[in-house]
């Protein structure tokens, strides 16, 4: 009996270590003993964390380099402007100035501008700057186009824009040209109005085709109104000086003119036009500005001016470039569509020749005139 009841007991302790045991082992198997499956879903999900790491790197990469290659801020262009003459001419210079001043102001481009050059150091002067590795050398009137025309291409980084210009040869030449014919137009309709004896006198600066097309226009427009007018015998003497800053030839010019009828007087060559306003002062005759308000360089003498409105026209021209849109081989127009001509008047002008200069406006504006017909070289 006592033998049956040891078995018992030691069979009783085997179930019970049993138990044991079987309530011991775990639940979920250790990270050492995953299976296959779930091994390869863990690591495909952090390659995917790594790739989604790396394209945030990349792309931060990538704007960073759009950045860097993208236009310069527009402060950055090298920006100089060359000029024949004084900024203080009252007249062309002065009025290109308005025109850099206006582009640092509005657009916060920091040109530079250097005065007073002269004819024979035109081409030493584009290539200084261009050495210097100026990104845009402009150049106020077009005695520069031939200079620019022989520099600019073997400076094809530069780009050389000649303000007044009409020759664009190569890749990195693009001229602004502002359409004076039609602004003489407007000179032209003040001038018939204001003259007693329908006798202009005319002077410019040298006889090339821009100057020659809005002489043109400036004498065939008073003339014409002056008959309208029934002044008989209108007519329109023309000179040239052949300098831009001659101011005693000017003076000397005006006078002779004057001695021979002319009551009225247009002068478009810069300084030289300083002296023949003193001419026309001196001797009681109507003078009519043109590019600057001259205005109030001879008041009573100077009846009228029109003004280059040049700070829109250069604001205009830099936004061009800096967007990529000044191209070469190609001029570049605006005029009295685009507002950069603007008639200033004096108390002696009557509220007549205001509406018939506003008129005359609205119809160009409306394609109702077409000035080139009035080109002698038509």
């Amino acid at each position: 009996m006592k033998k049956y009841s040891r078995v018992l007991s030691i069979l009783l302790s085997l179930v019970l270590l049993l138990s044991l045991a079987a309530c011991s082992k775990p639940s979920n198997p250790s990270p050492e003993t995953k299976t296959k499956g779930e091994e390869s879903s863990e690591t495909q999900a952090d390659v995917t964390k790594a790739e989604d790491k790396s394209n945030d790197q990349e792309a931060v990469a990538g704007k960073a380099e759009d950045k860097s290659k993208g236009q310069k801020a527009i402060e950055d262009y090298k920006i100089v402007l060359i000029l024949p003459g004084p900024i203080n001419d009252q007249s062309w210079n002065a009025t290109n100035y308005a025109g850099l001043l206006a582009c640092n102001k509005q657009l916060g481009t920091k040109m530079e501008y250097v005065e007073n050059v002269q004819s024979s150091d035109y081409e030493s002067t584009f290539r200084e700057y261009a050495e210097r590795k100026y990104d845009l050398i402009m150049a106020a009137g077009s005695q520069f186009d031939e200079p620019a025309a022989a520099v600019a291409p073997n400076y094809p980084e530069s780009t050389f824009c000649v303000v007044n210009g009409s020759r664009a040869d190569s890749e990195n030449v693009a001229p602004i040209f502002p359409k004076e014919y039609e602004a003489s137009y407007l000179a032209g309709i003040i001038a018939g109005y204001t003259s007693s004896n329908g006798n202009f006198a005319t002077i410019g600066g040298f006889p090339n085709k821009p100057m020659e097309h809005l002489l043109d226009v400036y004498e065939a427009t008073a003339v014409r109104i002056a008959g309208e007018r029934k002044i008989e015998g209108a007519k329109a003497t023309r000179a040239y000086a052949n300098s831009w800053d001659d101011v005693a030839l000017g003076k000397q010019m005006a006078a002779q003119m004057i001695d021979s009828g002319a009551d009225t007087l247009f002068v478009y060559a810069n300084e030289v036009g300083l002296g023949s306003i003193e001419a026309a002062k001196n001797a009681g005759v109507n003078f009519v500005g043109f590019s600057s308000d001259q205005n109030s360089v001879a008041p009573g003498t100077v009846v009228a001016s029109v003004l280059f409105d040049f700070e829109n026209f250069y604001v205009w021209a830099i936004k061009q470039y800096t967007e990529g849109q000044l191209q070469g081989k190609m001029v570049h127009e605006a005029g009295i569509k685009e507002d950069i001509f603007k008639p200033i008047y004096t108390d002696s002008i009557s509220q007549e020749i205001k509406d018939a200069v506003d008129q005359a406006v609205q119809d160009y504006k409306a394609d109702k005139t077409d000035l080139t017909v009035l080109f002698k070289d038509k």
